[in-house]
């Protein structure tokens, strides 16, 4: 049995869905369990869905959900004239939302909105699919992900998850080659849903193969493979044909969007191969990550916009030491935000991180209650991994340099434009 996952861009038009049915075609007689992501753009639109209920604005939310619904009634009929009863559950589920006020904290709400655009491109799928005679069952994945309700970044039972998928995943494939379900979401015991943080689809797979026992985990991406660079930002990014579970789990750590960061301890945990393949071209053979090691790579290189240098200043110019650094991690724990990059000076501790604006204000309000804090926006985390010396000059070029650090395989430079 193989474990697919196919992203957002993969199914961005009707050519596009045509696609991966064929690459699903020519896996015949396999047995495939099928994440699907929500289709191109849609987990931003029901962003803006949450943003404008939750500030409010209800009639702005019901037309922005409108266009939603719009969208992909359109690619459902273009792929199927026929109506399809589960699109329509689903638009009320989030409609029934959107008519009320809010009441509880917005990761509450961004979650119960957000999944609907796997909900729905999975049901979509799933029909077009049985219409050409690939047969397939369409599974909620909320009926057998059980995580805890910490929203937008829920963890998972993996107990009750395990048990759930032998009682009513492992049974279908006795009925039928082809599960198609969704990434990304769960939900609660109170049967509420959560998200498993962005890009969580690659995440949700990677489960799936642990407990399915799979012979192998596919992304199917756009690009021929894991490259050493982003190709949108670096034109020459050079194809990497094989890497280590260590390596791929360091890349992702460092902000690598390729492969999200929770994604690879379930397959290593039991010797699954991962292969990222592309599937604008499904004959190329793609990465394979496995726990063999792989030497002499690249520089490889992970440039991370939209991020925010916190600097924290001792109030009364005393060291800054375990008590303090200790409040200011449980501050971290408690806003539910990570730094990428942290260094500590004597009077003095630099903490860069993504610029959540509604956490970056609680974070920076919480810690001036311990220090004087100053933050600075707009600027750049570069790491680049194998790095040498001229790489990284010539990724500086033009920079101003605020601070960076470096081991002997890795170096961070937070810098800032000229």
């Amino acid at each position: 049995m193989k474990v697919f996952k196919f992203g957002g861009a993969s199914i961005n038009s009707i050519e596009r869905i045509q696609n991966v049915a064929k690459i699903i075609q020519s896996f015949t007689g396999e047995k495939l369990l099928i994440i699907i992501s929500a289709m191109g753009k849609t987990t931003n639109a029901l962003e803006k869905v949450a943003e404008a209920f939750y500030a409010g604005n209800k009639e702005e939310a019901l037309q922005l959900f409108q266009q939603i619904k719009e969208d992909h009634v359109n690619i459902l009929f273009q792929l199927n004239p026929q109506p399809l009863t589960i699109l329509n559950d689903l638009f009320t589920e989030v409609e029934w939302l959107l008519h009320d006020k809010p009441v509880r904290d917005y990761d509450y709400y961004y979650d119960q909105i957000v999944c609907c655009g796997e909900l729905l491109s999975t049901a979509i799928v799933s029909n077009y699919l049985n219409t050409i005679t690939v047969k397939n069952t369409w599974v909620d994945v909320r009926d057998n992900f059980r995580t805890d309700d910490n929203f937008r970044d829920a963890t998972l039972d993996w107990n009750f998850t395990q048990q759930k998928i032998e009682e009513n995943i492992v049974p279908l494939f006795t009925t039928t080659n082809i599960i198609l379900t969704q990434g990304f979401i769960g939900a609660t015991d109170e049967n509420e849903s959560t998200t498993l943080g962005r890009e969580g689809s690659d995440y949700t797979a990677a489960i799936f193969a642990n407990m399915l026992n799979a012979e192998n985990q596919t992304i199917w991406k756009d690009v021929e493979g894991v490259m050493n660079a982003d190709p949108k930002l670096f034109p020459d990014a050079q194809f990497i044909a094989a890497l280590s579970y260590t390596e791929v789990i360091e890349m992702a750590y460092y902000g690598a969007q390729v492969i999200h960061p929770k994604t690879i301890k379930p397959l290593q945990n039991k010797g699954i191969p991962l292969h990222v393949r592309c599937f604008l071209k499904p004959a190329l053979p793609g990465t394979i990550v496995s726990d063999t090691p792989v030497h002499n790579l690249p520089p490889i290189i992970v440039l991370k916009n939209n991020q925010v240098l916190m600097q924290l200043n001792s109030k009364d110019f005393s060291f800054v030491e375990d008590t303090l650094v200790n409040k200011l991690h449980q501050l971290f724990v408690d806003i539910k935000i990570r730094p990428n990059l942290s260094q500590n000076g004597a009077i003095s501790l630099y903490c860069c991180m993504d610029d959540k604006p509604d956490k970056i204000e609680k974070l920076a309000l919480a810690a001036s209650q311990l220090f004087d804090v100053q933050v600075e926006k707009d600027v750049v985390l570069l790491t680049v991994r194998h790095y040498n010396e001229a790489i990284v000059e010539k990724l500086k070029a033009g920079k101003i340099e605020l601070l960076s650090q470096k081991t002997q395989e890795t170096i961070q430079v937070l810098m800032k434009t000229n």
